[in-house]
């Protein structure tokens, strides 16, 4: 599986580092994409790395390098604007993960317009609320392949 992330920079609370963590177990994902952003992007290339280090981790590096993480990653994607960048993040993979600093949607974030854009391309998709809280949204073509 391809699991896309998308985050804030401030970083993940507690219990959105366990969620991820039990997510990534669950998928055990062969590609993992990020924006190679400082805080939660780290934390996740971090936590993936630990725990598949044979995962491909594929970073989408923003044009802006004031907040870049600059992680190293299997494969470094040409740097591109924040919106573009996300879009690419959603169109390739099959499952988004996101964990916001807000517990509920706000307009002007990167993370929830990300989110937005999975649920516009019929992506599924979990949140990971800092309250520890999972919203998540599963499309058709995602739950075809789960296995009963």
């Amino acid at each position: 599986m391809k699991i896309g992330f998308t985050s804030t920079q401030e970083g993940m609370t507690k219990d959105q580092r366990i969620w991820l963590n039990t997510f990534i177990n669950d998928f055990k994902p062969v590609e993992f994409h990020h924006g190679d952003c400082i805080g939660s992007d780290s934390e996740a290339h971090e936590l993936v790395k630990l725990i598949y280090p044979e995962c491909k981790i594929i970073i989408h590096p923003p044009l802006n390098k004031s907040k870049r993480a600059f992680n190293e990653g299997t494969q470094i994607l040409k740097e591109k604007k924040y919106l573009e960048r996300n879009k690419n993040i959603v169109n390739l993979t099959d499952i988004l993960i996101g964990t916001p600093k807000e517990n509920e949607e706000i307009l002007r974030s990167g993370t929830w317009s990300t989110i937005r854009f999975a649920k516009k391309r019929n992506k599924s998709f979990h949140i990971i609320l800092p309250n520890g809280k999972i919203k998540n949204e599963f499309s058709y073509n995602f739950l075809k392949g789960v296995k009963y």
